[in-house]
């Protein structure tokens, strides 16, 4: 009997409604009120909760895109009649390709190629159109820069496609069974290997993380921790100092860029074709522009985690959508074209295709060379500018 009381006492209070006093309900909302104020107080915590996603989607709605917009077309025509004019024109009607220039002679195919001036060269046979109306047959010869294998095949498709729309055409028009046979040739990559073209991106990816970041998180742990005021009151310079911090991670990066050279060559079958001091020439300037990155992320960020994200989400995300690595830059929007000219790893991961896959010499990579050197000695600026206002 006092069991069964008990029970239906306990049962009694269950049902009983939950009710909240005012007093603690205008705690809790001061409690969410200064969580508002913390958040809203961290301008830096701000742009990560609100402009990160609006950045993300612009860069994935825009960047991403494996299209083939205004691919460069070059053209050696020594027929110059009324058929090949056609096709051109066809060529350049629509948004796939731009006919940029007329080739003279054969030997000048090499050369758009190796200063970026094409991403693919039509080459008409001679009497073209007498061939064509006479045997019923002609040739045209597509030749294609496939260091990008995802680019040069599409684009070998596109204008094969236009031609077999040409061709059907004139079947039509004048009842004739024509052939129009097109022959292709991948130029530097014949294989169509997609390592050609990934292997670059990922010797910028992986060197701009190794550097940036771990620099940057290096440099800001004394900072964190209070140990850097005590370095820097220390006999040793400043300089020495941060110096101190870079060379290890410089030393790991010329480790890393052996190895991934050396798998890339004997593991994946992917050519260095030009000159191999060269390579690593351009690889230790991009590796400077890196440590320097870090260094000036050290100098606007005060704790690891900052630091991390800058880094990471600021330069990983570039390197991967806008350099080129992925996506094709020409397809891009213009302000997203111009702001990929301010990532250091577009105008690395072009030298490395050039000098690595095409076999190019200096003068083909001085652009590259100069732009990436101007903008170490930016960034150094910056970052000594930068320090010596956080000294005072």
């Amino acid at each position: 009997m006092e069991t069964s009381s008990k029970l239906e006492k306990h049962l009694t209070i269950d049902r009983l409604p939950l009710t909240v006093s005012p007093s603690i309900m205008k705690q809790f909302l001061a409690f969410v009120t200064k969580e508002f104020y913390h958040i809203f107080r961290d301008i830096r915590t701000m742009l990560i909760l609100l402009g990160m996603p609006i950045v993300q989607i612009i860069l994935f709605g825009f960047a991403i895109n494996t299209e083939v917009k205004d691919c460069k077309i070059a053209v050696y025509d020594p027929s110059r009649d009324i058929a090949t004019q056609q096709i051109i024109n066809r060529l350049n009607a629509g948004e796939y390709f731009n006919v940029v220039r007329y080739l003279n002679n054969p030997e000048e195919i090499n050369t758009v190629f190796q200063k970026n001036k094409a991403n693919l060269v039509i080459v008409f046979g001679e009497r073209f159109n007498e061939n064509l109306m006479h045997t019923n047959s002609a040739q045209i010869q597509i030749i294609a820069d496939a260091t990008d294998p995802n680019i040069a095949t599409s684009a070998v498709n596109y204008a094969s496609a236009i031609i077999g729309s040409y061709q059907q055409d004139l079947l039509q028009e004048m009842q004739i069974p024509m052939q129009i046979t097109p022959e292709v040739k991948f130029l530097y990559n014949p294989q169509i290997k997609s390592a050609y073209n990934f292997v670059p991106g990922v010797m910028g990816l992986i060197l701009m993380l190794i550097c940036a970041m771990m620099t940057s998180i290096a440099i800001v742990r004394e900072k964190e921790m209070g140990t850097m005021e005590v370095l820097l009151v220390s006999p040793m310079k400043p300089i020495y100092i941060i110096l101190s911090k870079v060379v290890p991670y410089f030393t790991l990066s010329c480790i890393n860029l052996a190895s991934i050279l050396l798998l890339s060559y004997f593991v994946l079958d992917v050519p260095i074709a030009g000159n191999l001091f060269l390579l690593i020439f351009v690889s230790m300037l991009f590796i400077f522009i890196s440590l320097t990155l870090g260094i000036f992320v050290s100098t606007i960020t005060n704790s690891q985690i900052a630091a991390m994200l800058v880094s990471a989400m600021g330069f990983m995300m570039p390197v991967m959508l806008l350099s080129g690595m992925i996506f094709p830059v020409e397809n891009m929007p213009n302000i997203l074209q111009w702001i990929s000219n301010i990532i250091p790893a577009k105008w690395f991961i072009s030298a490395v295709k050039n000098v690595m896959i095409k076999g190019t010499g200096i003068s083909a990579v001085l652009p590259e060379i100069g732009i990436m050197m101007l903008m170490g000695a930016v960034l150094i600026f910056l970052s000594m500018k930068k320090f010596k206002n956080r000294l005072e």
